[in-house]
């Protein structure tokens, strides 16, 4: 399974749609939010893919927009999403908790960990952990999102044209 990776929209939704339109052909199996999510129209952008989302640090009205996303059919996992997809144990948190990151790398059950927050992309390892952040699509530069290929732990950083 191909995953799309993105970050910190923060109500942004012309890069946003940019990337959606970048990621398009490489046909994701599914798509994460790592958290900043912004409003409504963010959600709006994600109805309809399989997705799900994190809340970060500048998600202000959380109840009424995981109601809306919920009614959207998209996952909204609050602080800390842990899925199973394609035998892989993937846990996803905005990044601004330290407390969580830290949890997840003792747990040493998960083979991913996927954040946001810091505005710039990074993959890591922690043991058998990969610890991904794929950028962010607001207040970056470059502005980048990501894939991941689940079978072959192939990762692929995608910028934004700059504009």
């Amino acid at each position: 399974m191909l995953l799309a990776l993105i970050s910190d929209t923060h109500d942004q939704t012309e890069p946003l749609k940019l990337a959606l339109e970048l990621l398009k052909p490489f046909n994701p199996g599914f798509y994460i939010h790592c958290g900043d999510v912004g409003g409504e129209e963010i959600i709006d952008l994600l109805a309809g893919l399989p997705c799900a989302l994190v809340w970060g640090n500048t998600d202000w009205e959380r109840d009424s927009l995981k109601r809306y996303a919920q009614d959207l059919h998209i996952d909204v996992c609050d602080n800390l999403c842990q899925l199973n997809l394609d035998g892989k144990h993937i846990a996803v948190t905005h990044g601004d908790d330290m407390s969580i990151i830290q949890k997840i790398m003792r747990d040493e059950k998960f083979d991913y960990l996927f954040t946001g927050h810091t505005h710039i992309p990074h993959d890591r390892r922690n043991g058998k952990l990969r610890w991904i952040n794929p950028g962010a699509l607001h207040r970056a530069r470059p502005k980048t999102c990501a894939t991941l290929d689940l079978q072959s732990d192939q990762l692929q950083l995608i910028e934004l044209p700059r504009g």
